[in-house]
């Protein structure tokens, strides 16, 4: 995963939390559950950047 993939991942999950945040205390429950998909969308990037890295790693090992 690049440098800026992660900074980009974490920036989106950081934004999700923070519309959570400003959701609940604002009681906009809307504005909760945009934040929770967009942290979850963060999250399944992430994974999937891992799992394409785990990849490279292995075709890395019989290289």
């Amino acid at each position: 995963m690049s440098f800026t993939d992660k900074v980009k991942n974490e920036a989106e999950e950081l934004s999700g939390k923070a519309k959570q945040a400003v959701g609940r205390a604002t009681d906009n429950e809307r504005l909760v559950a945009e934040g929770q998909a967009q942290e979850t969308e963060a999250h399944a990037k992430k994974a999937g950047e891992h799992v394409k890295d785990a990849g490279k790693d292995v075709r890395d090992a019989f290289s």
